[in-house]
C-alpha cells in the first residue's frame, strides 16, 4: 500500500488483488510457499483478476497439491449470473443475517417503505440484470422524488444521528445533498471523485456524529465499517437482493447505545423484478409497512400466507353463472386465423339449444346472417350504450345481452355500408332467453331454409368459390389446400362468415395477448433465474 511493498516471503501477506495482479508483483509469490488463500468479499472471487491470482496459486481447479483456497462473504452469491462454481468447490457454512440479528450479532432493524413516485416503467436493464444506472438516475432523480425523499426521512427519521443514503450516481447525490440542505439540514456527500484526503475527514466527521447525513453512490455498499450508523435511507431502487442486503447490512453492525438501524426504502414504481425490503421477507413488493421489525415482516408473511391459502380455497367453492361454457376460448392459443376460423367449439353451446346456425365470432358476440341482413347476439355490460337512442326498452342499459339487427341495404343506396344503422331489438338478462328473442326475430326476416343447422345444403360439398375464399387466407406453409372432402358447404359458409364479420380481428387480439403472456412470462422466468442465483444453500456449488 502506497510507499509499502510485501516481499512476497512472509507468513502472512495481506494484498487487494488489484494491487497483486498490477505490473509483474505475482511474481513474488512463489505458490509452494503458500498453505491457504483466503478471499474476502468472496462473491467476487469469479471476475478475472481474482481469476488470475487463483491461476497463479494452482487454484484454477481443484487440487490435493496446493494451498487451501477459503472464501468468506456476507452476500456469497452472484447477481449477473456468474457462476461461483468455476472457483469454489462448497459452501460448508451459512448464516442468514435475519438469523444473526435474532442471535444478536448484528443490530436490530426497523423498516419503512415510502411510496417515492418514481416511474421506473422505461428504464431498461442492464448486462447484469440490475437497472441502467443512466436510464435509472433520470428516472429517479427528479425534484418531486428528492423532494419526497428528503421529507420522509424528516417525518421518520430526523431523530437519527447518523444516516447513510445510497443514490444511483454522481447527479442523483449532488441533487439530492443540495434537497437536503434546502431544508436546513447539514448533508455531505461522498463520490469515487472525492478526493482521498476529502474523504477521509468527511468519513472520520461523520463517524464522530458532527453532521447527521452522508449520500453516497457506490462508494459504501461494501467493505466499509462505520457501526455508529442508525439510520440507512435506500434512494437508489435495484433488482438485486445482494446490492439490497449490502446497503441495509451498513447500518447493522452493533454499537454502544444503538438501539436499532432505521431502514427507509423509496419505493419506486413496482414493475417485476424490482427489490424492496418487503421481498426480503417473502412479502409482496407493494407491501407498504412503518416502523416495522424483522419479527413484524416475519408475522405480516405468515398472515399473508395463510389468506393466499384460505382464498385459494374458497375459489373452487365459486360455482359458474351457467353460460361460461365459452370462458376458456380466450385462453386457447390459435398457430394462425385459419386454426381460429376452423374452431367450432364456441358455436356447439348455441346450436345445442337453437335450431340455427349461429357462428361465433367473439368471446360473447355470435353472428346469424343470410340474405336480408345480419343479426347479433352479443353479452354487454352494464355501462355500455345501447346501439340506437331510438330505442325504447327501459332495460336496454342494464341488460346483459343485447340482440342487434343491421338489415341489407338495396344497391341503389348511397351510404358508404351495405348495412342499416345497427338496431336494438331485444334485450335479456340471460343467454338463453336473448338467443330465444333472437331466433323468434329471425324467423320473421329470413328464409328457415339458409339458417337453420338442419337445412340440406349445408351438408353438400363446399363449392369452388367458397374453397377459393378459404385457401387464400391460409399461409403458404400450410399443408394442401382444402377441397370438397374436407368441407361442406355449410362448414365453409360459417368460416367465411366469420372471416367476414371480425375474426381476423379477434385473432390479432388474441395474438398480442399471447405475445404479451408469453413476454411476461419470459420476463418471470428471468426475475425467478436471478432470485435463484442469489439463493445461498450449504453444499455443492454448480460450476
Amino acid at each position: 500500500m502506497g510507499d509499502i511493498h510485501a516481499s512476497g516471503a512472509a507468513d502472512i501477506t495481506v494484498a487487494s488483488v488489484r494491487s497483486m495482479v498490477s505490473g509483474e508483483r505475482l511474481s513474488k509469490y512463489s505458490p509452494e510457499r503458500f498453505k491457504l488463500v483466503l478471499v474476502d468479499e468472496a462473491h467476487h472471487i469469479v471476475a478475472p483478476g481474482y481469476l488470475q491470482v487463483l491461476q497463479h496459486f494452482g487454484l484454477e481447479q481443484q487440487t490435493s497439491t496446493g494451498p487451501a483456497l477459503v472464501g468468506v462473504s456476507a452476500t456469497f452469491s452472484r447477481f449477473d449470473g456468474l457462476k461461483l462454481g468455476t472457483a469454489i468447490d462448497h459452501i460448508v457454512y451459512h448464516k442468514d443475517y435475519i438469523d444473526m440479528i435474532g442471535e444478536k450479532w448484528l443490530s436490530d432493524v426497523m423498516f419503512t417503505t415510502v411510496r417515492s413516485k418514481a416511474d421506473l416503467s422505461r428504464v431498461r436493464s442492464g448486462k447484469d440484470g440490475d437497472f441502467q444506472t443512466g436510464q435509472l438516475s433520470a428516472a429517479v432523480n427528479t425534484e418531486i422524488t428528492n423532494e419526497i425523499t428528503v421529507r420522509a426521512w424528516m417525518d421518520e427519521a430526523s431523530d437519527r444521528k447518523s444516516t447513510l443514503v445510497f443514490c444511483v450516481d454522481l447527479n442523483h447525490v449532488a441533487s439530492l445533498t443540495s434537497t437536503f440542505r434546502k431544508h436546513g439540514i447539514n448533508a455531505q456527500s461522498v463520490t469515487g471523485n472525492t478526493k482521498k484526503s476529502v474523504r477521509g475527514e468527511r468519513l472520520e466527521s461523520f463517524k464522530n456524529r458532527e453532521f447527521p447525513v452522508l449520500l453516497n453512490c457506490g462508494v459504501f455498499t461494501e467493505g466499509t465499517d462505520v457501526p455508529n450508523i442508525d439510520c440507512v435511507l435506500l434512494a437508489r431502487p435495484t433488482k438485486s437482493r445482494n446490492l439490497l442486503v449490502q446497503m441495509i447490512g451498513r447500518g447493522m453492525r452493533l454499537y454502544p447505545g444503538k438501539k436499532d438501524c432505521h431502514v427507509i426504502d423509496m419505493v419506486a414504481s413496482l414493475e417485476t423484478g424490482i427489490v424492496t425490503v418487503p421481498t426480503l421477507f417473502g412479502l409482496d413488493p407493494s407491501e407498504m409497512v412503518r416502523s416495522a421489525k424483522v419479527d413484524d415482516l416475519k408475522a405480516l408473511k405468515d398472515s399473508r400466507t395463510e389468506k393466499e391459502v384460505s382464498t385459494n380455497a374458497a375459489s373452487h367453492l365459486v360455482d359458474s353463472d351457467g353460460v361460461s361454457g365459452n370462458h376458456q376460448l380466450d385462453f386457447i392459443h390459435y398457430d394462425s386465423v385459419h386454426d381460429l376460423i376452423e374452431d367450432t367449439s364456441g358455436e356447439r353451446h348455441l346450436r345445442a339449444i337453437s335450431p340455427n346456425a349461429w357462428v361465433q365470432i367473439d368471446s360473447y358476440k355470435y353472428v346469424l346472417a343470410a340474405r336480408g341482413g345480419i343479426l347479433t347476439l352479443e353479452r354487454r355490460l352494464p355501462t355500455d350504450t345501447p346501439y340506437s337512442k331510438s330505442d325504447s326498452n327501459p332495460r336496454a342499459t342494464d341488460a346483459s345481452y343485447m340482440v342487434i339487427w343491421k338489415q341489407s341495404l338495396p344497391p341503389t343506396e348511397t351510404s358508404k355500408s351495405p348495412w342499416s344503422r345497427p338496431r336494438t331489438v331485444a334485450t335479456a338478462a340471460t343467454l338463453s332467453d336473448a338467443l330465444h328473442a333472437a331466433d323468434t326475430f329471425a324467423a320473421q326476416k329470413f328464409e328457415r331454409v339458409f339458417i337453420a343447422t338442419s337445412s340440406s345444403w349445408r351438408k353438400s360439398p363446399a363449392s369452388k368459390g367458397q374453397l377459393d375464399f378459404l385457401n387464400r387466407l391460409r399461409e403458404v406453409s400450410e399443408e394442401e389446400p382444402l377441397t370438397e372432402m374436407d368441407l361442406t358447404k355449410g362448414q365453409a359458409g360459417d368460416m367465411i362468415t366469420k372471416v367476414k364479420f371480425g375474426v381476423r380481428g379477434r385473432f390479432d387480439k388474441l395474438m398480442r395477448k399471447k405475445r404479451g403472456v408469453e413476454k411476461g412470462l419470459e420476463k418471470e422466468r428471468r426475475v425467478k433465474e436471478m432470485r435463484e442465483r442469489e439463493v445461498v444453500r450449504v453444499g455443492p456449488v454448480d460450476a
